[in-house]
């Protein structure tokens, strides 16, 4: 049986990272690693854009193993749950909500201190 796949994402000022996480005996361990660096505009990006543009990156890096199944999006910006839920503010994050559509995901909120992976890669690049 294959356990459920975990990603936590998280961006900073200057980049954004994710991993992909699965469940091991109660603890979850991780698979892959993205990371990169914003390009200039996309420094400019509000806070919300840029850990939607972290989100984005993280499913489209990690598209073959979530393609087919339920995943569980972790989070430590709380407005993001709402992205899959709501109607975002701008066309970006239409856009992205659009692309994310057909993906089979919950947006879950941790505290920042259980987002240790995503952010520290977000900070490296």
């Amino acid at each position: 049986m294959q356990e459920t796949f975990v990603v936590r994402s998280d961006a900073s000022d200057f980049g954004i990272g994710a991993v992909l996480l699965q469940d091991r005996d109660g603890t979850l361990m991780p698979c892959r690693y993205a990371s990169r660096k914003l390009l200039p505009r996309e420094g400019r990006y509000s806070a919300i854009e840029r850990e939607a543009l972290a989100l984005v990156l993280a499913v489209t890096q990690f598209q073959r193993y979530l393609a087919f199944d339920h995943f569980i999006l972790q989070t430590d910006h709380k407005p993001l749950p709402y992205l899959r839920a709501g109607s975002p503010k701008n066309a970006r994050l239409m856009r992205w909500a659009l692309a994310l559509q057909e993906f089979s995901f919950q947006v879950v909120h941790i505290p920042r201190s259980e987002n240790v992976h995503g952010d520290v890669l977000s900070r490296l690049c």
